[in-house]
């Protein structure tokens, strides 16, 4: 099939319609390149004679790709079509017309095993495949891959969820929520093509490290075009510069400020003060003051963005000056108005009550003055608050501020308000539980007129703005009808580690459910005190190696330079991971723990607890922090420590 794609040449008298054929078949080309670690199908339905009497083939293989023969008769069925769907969802209680599921086991693309299920045998006893065990439990290496093969039926059904509804899935680590997001991705891509492809679908999620976790997944499935960004690339092209206090960001987060900022924008409007005048010809044609107020206050309060209405008042003015042209005798025409319009009077007339703005104007003007701030806050925020958001240096112009990362939020705020934000058709958002309510507005903005996917873990909120509602965090994201799930199954993680870290919940998430371990492995657990952490390391993570998979050492952030030269005299290979870039190449990263969620290691280990938590700005996001931590394992957790551990990690 790829060589028949790149056989193809693209004829055309118009070159740019030869450009977009040649960029499809490029885009075919490379969904169709083969990944030597799968194989091209991991599954079989067979049908039974109801359904086979319905026009269906005998049987079915189910793989990653829909594979054609020279003919174009379908030879493997893509996990996505709706065919495909009894291969995930059938049980002897429901068969959905399917008398025997085979799967097979696959090692480097080779099928090493199989086995079948009889859904209409009632002789046959019910057992767990081993197969999706051992590929649940299969070390990890590299970045995050496919579960194409292990999709349960819980997981599938938010997957195929219609492309018109918000899905919010709640899913404590290792549930499967960020696979389900991906899989979603590539689902809705395959049963939506035509609009999606258009429209766009966007990732977006913690940090770079994340990204580049996740980002083979989507390639694998033979999807090549959906972007990947962070919040913070999401708002701007820039990267952020500026920092701001604990109590700043909080208040910059705070959807309060949406109020100000609207405020602030339209502030900018003024009343006439004196009518215009327009000179055509011999004649000066006169638009007295409350006949202009009366526009500039209808389009105040006409819904449309800021920019939208600054380029209509010329010509409602134009239009007024039209109508005492035809009142005079005259008979002018749409050109005459336009040409009103666009006259140095007009023009310079409806620029002096409607000035363009630019939206790092707007914000240096609000937070560099005590006085603007007060104006455009009254009522809104308190005096106190006015005064956290102020800079102490103001800078001289809007070129030498150093934006934060909520200033850039603010600045897309702004912009929103100026010029409507284009919608995606879908996006996919991770770790949702940890951004604030302005940042989920700015997502929002991006899915406007499409919709979402919400992955995150109220347990595992970390930030002072995280959300304990997922139904006010849909509500921030302009989606209040979306569906909340639930994952409650855990597969990453194994069970010694999981009821390890679910020590902490009681103290930092009351009331959040314990998830529960579907792991026949229990895990490698080892908390060890040692009179020193950093000469321990260099034999636990040789140790570590000894067996397959990565190997995640994970520190408190200001640990990780120190880390990392303990490795380097060692002499182990190891790669640093930041917030900023992501280093999946080796087997060994040393990992900051603000950049820990999301990610998954075969081994973890976790240096010092106690630190890790004492970095957060109190002990509930500490302890959250510290869950995250502990629960980034697929085979194995050691804890190295030399003070004293969080109390209830103590044995």
């Amino acid at each position: 099939m790829r060589e028949r794609t790149l056989s193809l040449e693209v004829q055309s008298a118009d070159p740019l319609n030869a450009e977009v054929l040649a960029r499809a078949l490029h885009y075919r080309a490379l969904a169709l390149e083969d990944d030597p670690g799968t194989a091209l199908f991991f599954g079989r339905i067979d049908l039974d004679a109801a359904a086979t009497g319905r026009g269906l083939p005998s049987n079915l293989h189910i793989g990653r790709r829909h594979v054609a023969d020279e003919h174009g008769d379908p030879v493997v069925i893509d996990w996505r079509a709706d065919v495909s769907t009894a291969f995930y969802r059938a049980t002897r209680a429901d068969p959905m017309g399917v008398r025997l599921r085979r799967r097979f086991g696959i090692d480097h693309g080779e099928i090493t095993a199989f086995e079948d299920e009889h859904l209409t045998d009632p002789t046959e006893d019910e057992r767990r495949s081993a197969i999706l065990v051992a590929e649940v439990e299969r070390p990890r290496s590299g970045p995050m891959r496919d579960i194409v093969a292990t999709i349960q039926p819980d997981q599938d059904l938010l997957v195929r969820s219609d492309a018109s509804t918000t899905v919010c899935v709640q899913g404590a680590p290792g549930t499967g929520k960020t696979a389900v997001g991906l899989h979603r991705a590539a689902w809705l891509l395959h049963a939506f093509r035509d609009r999606l492809s258009r429209s766009g679908v966007l990732v977006i999620g913690p940090n770079r490290a994340f990204l580049d976790h996740v980002g083979a997944v989507l390639p694998t499935l033979g999807e090549v075009q959906v972007g990947h960004t962070t919040v913070d690339g999401l708002v701007s092209a820039t990267p952020a510069k500026g920092s701001d206090s604990m109590a700043a960001a909080t208040l910059k987060g705070d959807t309060r400020m949406s109020d100000v900022l609207r405020h602030a924008v339209w502030a900018h409007v003024a009343d006439p003060t004196e009518a215009l005048v327009v000179p055509r010809g011999i004649h000066r044609w006169r638009v007295p003051v409350p006949t202009v107020q009366g526009l500039v206050d209808e389009l105040r309060h006409r819904g449309v963005r800021y920019d939208a209405a600054r380029q209509m008042l010329p010509h409602r003015l134009a239009h007024v000056v039209l109508v005492l042209m035809e009142r005079a005798g005259d008979t002018p025409d749409d050109r005459v108005q336009d040409a009103v319009a666009r006259s140095a009077p007009v023009r310079a007339y409806a620029a002096s009550l409607w000035p363009v703005l630019e939206p790092r104007q707007v914000l240096v003007e609000l937070l560099s003055s005590a006085a603007a701030l007060a104006a455009h806050a009254e009522g809104v925020l308190t005096p106190d608050e006015q005064r956290i958001l102020l800079w102490d240096n103001p800078p001289r112009s809007k070129g030498t501020a150093r934006w934060s990362s909520a200033d850039l939020v603010l600045l897309d705020e702004i912009g929103d308000l100026l010029t409507r934000t284009a919608s995606l058709g879908h996006v996919i958002l991770d770790e949702a539980q940890d951004l604030s309510p302005m940042q989920l507005r700015a997502v929002g903005r991006r899915c406007s007129t499409g919709a979402a996917t919400v992955l995150g873990d109220i347990g595992q909120g970390t930030t002072p703005w995280a959300t304990t509602s997922w139904a006010e965090t849909l509500d921030h994201l302009g989606k209040p009808d979306g569906k909340v799930a639930e994952l409650v199954r855990g597969f990453r993680v194994p069970s010694a580690v999981l009821a390890y870290a679910a020590r902490l919940l009681p103290l930092m998430a009351p009331g959040l459910g314990v998830p529960a371990s579907i792991r026949e492995d229990p895990g490698l657990l080892e908390v060890r005190d040692v009179p020193s952490v950093r000469a321990a390391l260099p034999e636990v993570v040789r140790s570590a190696l000894a067996a397959p998979g990565s190997v995640g050492v994970i520190v408190v952030d200001d640990g990780v330079a120190a880390t990392s030269t303990v490795l380097a005299r060692a002499g182990i290979d190891h790669g640093v991971l930041g917030a900023d870039h992501g280093d999946v190449d080796h087997r060994v990263d040393v990992v900051p723990a603000t950049v820990a969620k999301g990610l998954e290691f075969d081994r973890v280990i976790v240096l010092e607890p106690a630190a890790i938590a004492a970095a957060e700005p109190d002990e509930r996001t500490g302890l959250r922090r510290l869950y995250v931590v502990l629960t980034r394992a697929v085979s194995g957790l050691t804890v190295l420590h030399e003070h004293p551990l969080p109390g209830p990690l103590q044995p």
